[in-house]
């Protein structure tokens, strides 16, 4: 079972894991024949399925064939140098600003705003929503169409992958190279003092701005002007809404009502692109959803080392309010159960965490918040201040590398990639 994230859409195309050779230490990535499944109601052949190939995806979109198209391909052709920019600060000047300016104008607009421009037919809103869904925000903000777009065509660039195994190969690959090079690493070791730091040249540090914040509390931050605004600053981050995880031993595979769900890891449940507007709607507002979108991967299907012969894992999860305290469990499942008849006489086990338990797990998770603070528009530019280098913390070579600097959430290895080039750039 993974304990957080399951599929890796970055994970072969990120800028920094395609300088890696994780291969040579033990990762190997796989993939399903179609990225991600998306069923409707209908039952048999409901589903909406998008593909590596962004022809293969529209010709399953019918009238929406060509917006789809459209939408993606330019996105897609362009990936190398948009890459260069969106997964980089955006408060600086672009690199590549043809390609940029092909995706800024498409990723501005809200989720639901773009999708019922773009598209006349529900499959195709709904895959689109599906995809954008993963911002963890009301789909009628500002901005919430980035992630659609951005997650849309990462599947067509190089697939939604997932690491034979689980996702623990790729963190124990990555402490290999490391080690190789001459690195060690040491855990259970909790810094709570500036003066716990080690003694180094440069620190990164892989904590939100509240964490920061308790670090630094009883040190000499710099008390001037600018420090006293930074700190201000940090203290205004906001953090989003939270997830709500399941994840399940069964009998057998998801009985789907759709078979062709069976094609893909990740499963988007929700419905229409109005049903997964309204269950995200009330999420910063307190609101749990009563019919929740749900995210499932399905790795087993694909990965035989994942459970024992004829039997399955399956990883689920929702979106709730920060700190919602709620058992979801139920919902989940009669989510699941709408668009899988049967699902529940196929569990044997299943084990429950909550926003309380993944903040637990992982103190950057305020309140279960996985993406490290609200993936707002404004929090993706001033990501966690308003800055052209926002790694770089009021402490001389301290930087800030965790998913609440750019590019923000998602395992990509951007933002410590991002802030390692800071410091190489002062110093060289």
């Amino acid at each position: 079972h993974d304990i957080c994230s399951a599929v890796h859409p970055f994970g072969e195309i990120s800028p920094f894991f395609k300088t890696l050779p994780l291969s040579d230490f033990g990762l190997t990535w796989l993939q399903s024949e179609a990225s991600i499944a998306h069923p409707l109601d209908e039952g048999s052949n409901s589903a909406v399925l998008a593909y590596q190939s962004v022809e293969k995806t529209a010709e399953g979109l019918g009238l929406d064939k060509a917006a789809y198209t459209f939408m993606m391909q330019p996105v897609v052709d362009s990936w190398d140098n948009l890459a260069k920019d969106v997964l980089h600060p955006l408060l600086s000047i672009p690199k590549h600003p043809v390609a940029l300016g092909r995706f800024g104008w498409r990723s501005l607009p809200s989720a639901s705003l773009l999708a019922n421009a773009f598209f006349r037919t529900e499959e195709a809103k709904a895959l689109f929503a599906g995809v954008a869904a993963h911002s963890i925000l009301p789909l009628g903000q500002l901005g919430t169409a980035a992630p659609g777009i951005l997650l849309g065509a990462a599947g067509h660039v190089g697939g939604w992958p997932f690491p034979k195994g689980g996702a623990q190969r790729l963190a124990d690959a990555l402490v290999a190279y490391f080690v190789s090079l001459g690195g060690e690493v040491m855990t259970e070791w909790e810094v709570q003092t500036l003066e716990e730091l080690p003694k180094s040249e440069v620190v990164f540090l892989d904590v939100t701005p509240k964490q920061f914040l308790n670090i630094t509390e009883d040190s000499d931050m710099p008390s001037g002007f600018w420090g006293r605004l930074e700190r201000t600053l940090y203290k205004r981050f906001a953090y989003g809404a939270a997830a709500f995880k399941l994840d399940y031993a069964l009998s057998e595979s998801v009985p789907w009502n759709d078979p062709n769900c069976a094609k893909a890891a990740t499963v988007h449940l929700g419905g229409t692109l109005k049903e997964i507007t309204a269950s995200e709607r009330g999420l910063l507002k307190g609101k749990a959803p009563e019919k929740p979108y749900v995210l499932i991967a399905q790795p087993s299907l694909f990965d035989d080392t994942r459970a024992p012969e004829g039997k399955h894992t399956l990883w689920a999860y929702c979106h709730v309010p920060n700190n919602y305290s709620g058992d979801m469990s139920k919902i989940i499942e009669d989510q699941i159960e709408r668009f899988a008849t049967g699902f529940k006489e196929c569990i044997i086990s299943k084990h429950i965490t909550s926003p309380s338990s993944l903040e637990a797990y992982n103190s950057n998770y305020i309140g279960g918040d996985i993406n490290g603070g609200a993936a707002t528009l404004w929090q993706l530019i001033a990501r966690p201040i308003l800055s052209t280098n926002p790694y770089q913390t009021p402490l001389e070579n301290v930087y800030l590398c965790s998913a609440s600097t750019p590019p923000g959430g998602g395992v990509h290895g951007m933002s410590g990639f991002n802030a390692a080039q800071s410091y190489l750039a002062k110093i060289l």
